[in-house]
């Protein structure tokens, strides 16, 4: 199947060795939608040094649920970085919502993040600041470029496993594992047969 007719929704896409970008280098990017606009994902293996708490503070969100006051903010990505992102299970009813597989959603709407502050929202959700974009075709192109490997989870446990309860730093590893090969054999050389 040519390589511009895959649709990456809802796969891991996981950063090649070689990848120097320093946005990109060892990340796991959860892809979103790809489709012929292009691709959006959100990085979800980089802690910033900022905390709910501090970010609910900026937004002027009072912060009732404790439990979550020292979780680290995601980098998301370059692009829109201090616009939030939302990546959560169960979906919901949400402003600016989309389903991207199963019962994993994204928002973008602050409604979310109130409901998260009372303790009311999502019981699983990541939070990132910005997101990763390709223009169309870009995606395929660095793919074919050997930039990224794409794996999806194999079900929706896996995908709730990585996203929510795998810690940041082991994120890749995980993503890896799916592929069903150690990291360390790969070659940053791209072969064409």
């Amino acid at each position: 199947m040519p390589l511009e007719n895959v649709n990456l929704t809802g796969h891991f896409l996981i950063a090649m060795p070689n990848l120097a970008d320093p946005y990109f280098a060892k990340s796991v990017t959860f892809i979103c939608t790809h489709n012929q606009d292009g691709a959006m994902g959100v990085v979800i293996n980089r802690p910033t040094d900022m905390t709910y708490e501090v970010l609910f503070e900026k937004i002027k969100v009072n912060l009732e649920n404790s439990a979550i006051a020292n979780k680290p903010v995601l980098y998301g990505g370059p692009v829109q970085s201090e616009r939030g992102f939302v990546l959560h299970q169960p979906s919901g009813d949400w402003d600016s919502s989309i389903t991207i597989c199963e019962k994993t959603a994204l928002t973008t709407s602050k409604d979310i993040l109130e409901a998260v502050a009372q303790g009311a929202g999502p019981n699983k959700i990541l939070l990132a600041l910005g997101y990763a974009g390709w223009t169309p075709g870009q995606l395929e192109q660095e793919i074919v470029q050997n930039a990224w490997l794409s794996v999806q989870a194999k079900d929706a446990d896996t995908l709730n496993k990585i996203l929510f309860e795998t810690p940041h730093d082991e994120k890749f590893n995980a993503a890896m594992a799916l592929l069903g090969f150690d990291p360390a054999m790969l070659s940053d050389v791209a072969g064409h047969a």
